[in-house]
């Protein structure tokens, strides 16, 4: 049986991330193969050296037009035809309400999340938390109460919070970025054959993904393991 595995290196502040998670999940729904893909969610931080909270002045909008050397009407424009795609995408970007933060608290959650099984979940409760509802991630509590949501134990956020174990983790992802040449987000790497970089149509995701899939080798199966079970264990 294939398997076909999927790295995102993306960031949860991040808005072509959060257009891009979405057409990449429009392009699995179309899959037929979709039970056997695997996605793995990676750290990317776009800006490592971000204070905890962002303060109120400069907004949103004059720091945008700063970072890029724009006029604050162009840098408006952009952030309101980012809110018009959202919409078509299903994405309720709310940028007034966004409270720009330092992302790596929050990426050390999903390294938790991805242990449990409920990456994808939690990257998707985070972004929404983000853009639409204006949470502050970078707070540890928001960060305990958003990832209680999602099925995790709020001991277990606490200690992913402070365990160098988990910071080790988000380093090694945007390293490996770094070795992989990546350096804008988001980037779709599939199988470690074929790297895509930025939002792409579900179309063209969707035809990477048959690609991939086609030039996959079988795997075959082994058959039964020895296993232990309630009357004791195979020999």
């Amino acid at each position: 049986m294939k398997t076909l595995n999927i790295e995102v290196w993306s960031d949860i502040a991040c808005p072509w991330c959060l257009v891009g998670k979405q057409r990449l999940e429009a392009a699995l729904a179309m899959f037929p193969e979709r039970a056997q893909v695997q996605v793995r969610w990676r750290a990317f931080e776009l800006e490592p050296g971000a204070p905890a909270v962002q303060p109120a002045a400069p907004s949103l909008v004059e720091r945008l037009a700063t970072k890029y050397g724009m006029p604050v009407a162009e840098a408006q424009r952009r952030i309101d035809d980012m809110a018009t795609l959202g919409r078509a995408e299903g994405i309720d970007f709310r940028f007034d309400r966004v409270q720009g933060v330092n992302t790596f608290d929050a990426h050390r959650l999903l390294s938790l999340a991805a242990e449990r099984g409920v990456q994808a979940a939690a990257k998707s409760r985070l972004m929404r938390a983000y853009f639409t509802e204006g949470e502050v991630l970078s707070d540890p509590e928001t960060l305990v109460r958003l990832g209680a949501e999602v099925g995790l134990e709020a001991d277990d956020i606490r200690a992913a919070l402070r365990e160098a174990t988990r910071a080790d983790a988000v380093r090694a992802d945007e390293r490996e970025a770094r070795s992989l040449g990546i350096s804008g987000v988001p980037c779709f790497v599939f199988d470690r054959r074929v790297g895509v970089s930025g939002a792409q149509p579900p179309e063209a995701l969707l035809r990477v993904l048959r690609e991939v899939w086609d030039a996959l080798p079988e795997v075959e199966s082994e058959g039964e393991a020895p296993a232990c079970g309630p009357d004791g264990c195979e020999v």
